[in-house]
């Protein structure tokens, strides 16, 4: 199927609306990307994407609709990180958190590159999954993480997904210093 007939869930609102600070026909790498719905938008504005999850299932469907899309079946939890030495123009985390992995995150950013992070906080727990705080960020905690390391240009936190399927949410876009 041709990437830019093929039809895909929508991509993520935060993502789209900062798009703009990746480098054109840069280098992505979507963390916990799923079947991609993300991946797939991405590659559809020019960018280079490279696709990881641990879900092989998702990820070769993913790659039979989307052949240019590079992806890699990895724990992120579990092994070590598999990119060591590789930086990208553009990093993408939506509702996907593993603590240890942020700081790697950061350090994997190239020159004038963007981290683009979107995951659920503290609250959510009332409105379904995840409700295991060790999924939950803390209010402030990914600007409290990423200060140090990268400069932020946009953040909020709260209810930011309305009714039906409401969503307790951070999100951040932090640029490489």
């Amino acid at each position: 199927m041709n990437l830019s007939t093929m039809q895909a869930p929508c991509p993520s609102a935060w993502l789209v609306e900062h798009s703009h600070y990746i480098k054109p026909g840069g280098r992505v790498l979507d963390v916990a990307s799923g079947a991609g719905r993300n991946a797939v938008w991405l590659a559809r504005q020019g960018f280079r994407v490279t696709a990881v999850d641990c879900d092989a299932e998702a990820l070769a469907i993913l790659k039979s609709q989307a052949p240019d899309i590079e992806v890699q079946v990895h724990d992120l939890e579990q092994g070590a990180w598999p990119y060591v030495g590789e930086y990208f123009d553009a990093i993408v985390v939506c509702r996907y958190l593993h603590r240890p992995l942020l700081p790697v995150l950061a350090g994997s950013l190239a020159p004038q590159g963007v981290l683009v992070y979107e995951t659920f906080m503290q609250g959510h727990e009332q409105y379904g999954r995840p409700s295991n705080p060790d999924f939950l960020l803390k209010s402030n905690e990914l600007a409290d993480t990423f200060k140090p390391l990268l400069r932020i240009a946009a953040y909020e936190e709260g209810l930011l997904q309305p009714l039906p399927n409401p969503a307790v949410l951070q999100r951040l876009v932090a640029l490489a210093l």
